[in-house]
């Protein structure tokens, strides 16, 4: 109809309709459910047998039980262009966009980068052309996401893909140039036109103005594989990701590290640890199949002699990316050899950390050499126009140039560390308490410095803080900023593990940290600490201990009696841990910590089978404010974040909530808490043992909050910059009422995207969301947080697999099911 090349495709709404239209278009063909999000149940099919299972999945996931057939165009350049179009038909392009990663690959799961690297100026307005002749043909009025195959040998293209609304890659667009997408597409909605909406980066441009960048941004997907390390890695259509994050360079080698830093996998370059284990096969494996690994696997192969050319053809990958990682590659063994001096590889994107591993030396003395030998970072502005127009909003990326972009401080300033990318075990929950507690910064009158990389978060909107630095969540880079902010102290409270991980070094620097002692989050973590802690307080916890060593562990196990819980320190998300039964596999789970992670000890306890229970509060040190009591449907030993939590507690013995609020009071004094505590603990049905006590926000502080009613994360940042609860109202040991309603927080997990994982629950988390219900009570909240997380009960059957330790306790559940008609199938 508008003259666009597309695929050659057949819908079906059968498997021998879709078997039919693959033998008609010829193999391999991609498989699109309709009305999905993420390639939810398609894929790519080289063969009949592969077809049939697809086309099946692909029927059941898709609400209307059909699918698309489509011609593949495995091997070409996948582009993506981000426009816009008001009423009046004006359009614009926000901004365009290369996946790193050949066709094949879901863009989600894909490295971009922006603006495209490798399009010829004949290339890039061809397909400007036509997105905007499609957004205008389709009489859009918003946003729109077109995306194009690009034949990598000619100027023949298809159209993929239309998105007539703001879409995943909208937010990267937005983020990448500083252009508020939804919120101009909001205002064209409401009928102004672009020439009518004022840009406010710049506060002078219009939004009809379309973005220039001068600069290059990278976006990596992060992948839940450090959860799932037996799951199959391969990408194709549809997306395993669950989160991304993105950098800004001067250049494609400089965002691209520090991209993969951001990652929070202890990626300080493009050296994989497992690297030099990889053989010959493996590695062009690896090399050729797309994975999360290919683009180590890419440098590796480079360190190992393969040439650009041979790169290029094995991974489709284009020389362009190649050759930029090769030179990388270059700057690596010249460092390692002597020959490349510190100011070209911090031009480069390496960081101290990576530098200090390639020439023998610890971060501090790089660090210290590089600062004597005036090699300093310099700030830029993201302002959508390439400097055109001087920015009134600062957003932030660092480089290594002689001109730094300085902002004018008005106020007192505190930074605020955010959460990095989402992933499983620290989510968007965390990106909720930083943008609270930015808020609550500048209604107290200072200025709210935000430091993260992820572009998916609000706190990564520009107008959110009174400065953003989209940077890596780093000790170099964070003290960058604060060399550059001199704040009055850093939050490390909001920004989950990650944040907390650097209060430590920070503090060591010279940082001050506002809120909990640092003292008092080592006691926290480490085992021996506190448990002293608690033995001096009178505080029952399962009996354990920290070891570093299987000799150790072996006579701890022997010691406390099975079964035990392992698991490491300083994680979240429950990674790493396991509930055993047997001695062997208690030995076999400490070397696995110990194998990731030597520099802490590793925990066991005894497991405690009971109901758990969890406290969450804000101190200001000496009083307390309790909002209440939740407790979990699971039993212990099932990941706090994969159970479904009800508020206030229901079921809890009289005394058991006063007993509770006590020990959380103890622990809170005796740390010298300031700001927020969570009290995970187990009830046996006599006795209340503590499990862990966490020194910061929780991922529950959002549901408490809402549940309540009453803004937590404010009065905890309050508390934490130097307000008494008491100034705040609420003095004392003070518990707020009871809520008239009951709210239940039930988990979404993303198992039909990552179909070969073990869907089991345990201690570690695997839930990739999660949703809230309210209601009169609680089965009527319970049953409103199912519906939303998306569970369906299919059937009349109920598969039943237990312990035998547990039958006896499941008698009554089965019974249940059993006189509402369910029949029970039993392994």
């Amino acid at each position: 109809r508008f003259g666009q090349p597309v695929p050659e495709s057949r819908t079906a709404r059968q498997v021998e309709e879709a078997l039919s239209a693959a033998a008609s278009l010829g193999y391999p063909v991609v498989v699109r459910p309709a009305f999905t999000l993420g390639g939810t149940g398609g894929g790519i099919a080289e063969n009949p047998d592969a077809l049939a299972a697809i086309a099946a999945r692909g029927l059941l996931s898709s609400p209307i039980g059909q699918v698309l057939v489509e011609r593949c165009v495995l091997g070409w350049k996948e582009i993506e262009y981000e426009v816009m179009r008001d009423a009046a038909g004006t359009c614009i392009t926000v901004c365009n966009m290369e996946n790193v990663d050949p066709m094949g690959v879901h863009t989600g799961d894909s490295i971009v980068v922006a603006p495209s690297q490798t399009l010829t100026d004949r290339e890039y307005q061809l397909l400007r052309t036509a997105a905007l002749r499609i957004i205008d043909g389709l009489g859009i009025a918003g946003g729109c996401n077109i995306q194009f195959a690009l034949d990598p040998d000619s100027d023949a293209y298809y159209v993929i893909e239309v998105n007539p609304r703001v879409s995943r890659s909208s937010a990267l667009a937005s983020k990448a140039t500083g252009y508020p997408i939804a919120r101009v597409a909001a205002k064209i909605a409401i009928g102004l036109r672009l020439d009518e909406i004022l840009n406010r980066v710049t506060g002078v441009t219009r939004a009809a103005f379309e973005p220039a960048l001068d600069y290059v941004v990278v976006k990596i997907p992060r992948w839940p594989f450090d959860k799932f390390p037996t799951m199959e890695r391969g990408l194709g259509t549809q997306m395993k990701a669950t989160g991304e994050v993105m950098a800004i360079g001067r250049t494609f080698e400089q965002a691209l590290l520090k991209a993969v830093r951001s990652l929070d996998l202890k990626l300080d370059s493009l050296r994989h640890p497992e690297a030099a284990r990889w053989s010959a096969s493996d590695l062009e494996h690896l090399v050729t199949e797309p994975t999360d690994l290919r683009l180590f696997a890419v440098a590796e192969a480079l360190r190992r002699g393969w040439l650009v050319d041979r790169l290029a053809l094995r991974s489709q990958i284009d020389r362009f990316f190649i050759g930029k990682i090769a030179r990388i590659v270059n700057v690596e063994s010249r460092l390692a050899s002597g020959t490349a001096n510190l100011a070209e590889a911090k031009r480069t994107g390496f960081s101290d950390v990576a530098i200090a591993a390639l020439v023998g030396e610890s971060e501090g003395a790089v660090r210290a050499r590089r600062r004597d030998g005036g090699v300093r970072p310099v700030f830029k502005i993201v302002d959508t126009c390439a400097g055109e127009f001087p920015a009134q909003t600062p957003y932030y990326y660092s480089t290594y140039e002689d001109e730094d972009e300085r902002p004018e401080f008005r106020k007192p300033r505190i930074v605020v560390l955010g959460s990095g990318p989402i992933r499983i075990g620290q989510g968007i929950e965390f990106d909720y308490s930083t943008v609270h507690a930015v808020k609550a910064l500048r209604e107290a009158g200072y200025e709210a410095v935000v430091i993260n990389n992820n572009p998916e978060t609000v706190s990564t909107d520009f107008d959110i803080s009174d400065r953003l630095y989209f940077e890596p969540l780093t000790l170099e880079e964070v003290l960058n900023v604060c060399e550059r902010e001199q704040p009055l102290g850093v939050l490390a409270q909001y920004g989950g593990q990650t944040a907390i991980n650097l209060a430590g070094p920070l503090l060591a620097a010279g940082v001050r940290i506002l809120g909990t002692p640092v003292a008092s989050l080592d006691i926290s973590e480490d085992r021996r600490k506190f448990d002293a802690l608690l033995a001096d307080l009178g505080i029952e916890r399962p009996q354990g201990g920290g070891v570093r060593s299987l000799e150790e562990a072996r006579a701890l196990v022997r010691q406390i009696g099975l079964p035990v819980l392992v698991r490491p320190s300083y994680v979240l998300g429950g990674r790493g841990m396991e509930i055993v039964d047997d001695e062997d596999a208690a030995i076999a789970a400490v070397r696995s910590a110990l194998a990731a992670d030597s520099t802490y000890p590793v925990l066991i306890d005894r497991y405690i089978a009971g109901l758990e229970i969890e406290v969450a509060a804000i101190t200001d040190g000496e009083s307390v404010l309790i909002p209440g009591v939740m407790e979990h449907i699971e039993a212990a030993g099932v990941h706090s974040g994969d159970s479904i939590a009800v508020f206030p507690a229901q079921s809890l013995p009289e005394g058991i909530e006063e007993r509770l609020v006590g020990m959380t009071v103890q622990i809170a004094r005796a740390l010298g808490v300031r700001g927020f505590i969570n009290l995970q603990c187990v009830f046996d049905g006599t006795r209340v043992y503590v499990l862990e006590a966490n020194l910061r926000a929780s991922r529950t502080v959002p549901f408490v909050s809402k549940a309540v009613g009453v803004p937590l994360v404010q009065l905890g940042t309050r508390v934490m910059i130097g307000d008494s609860l008491a100034d705040l109202g609420y003095p004392g040991v003070h518990r707020l009422p009871r809520p008239p309603r009951v709210a239940v927080k039930a988990p979404v997990f993303s198992m039909e995207k990552l179909s070969s994982a073990d869907a089991a629950v345990g201690p570690e988390m695997k839930s990739t969301g999660e949703v809230m219900g309210l209601g009169a009570d609680a089965p009527a909240a319970l049953r409103r947080a199912l519906l939303a997380a998306g569970l369906q009960v299919r059937g009349d059957r109920v598969l039943v697999s237990l312990a035998a330790r547990d039958r006896e306790r499941a008698r009554p559940v089965l019974e249940t099911f059993q006189r509402l008609g369910f029949r029970l199938v039993a392994t």
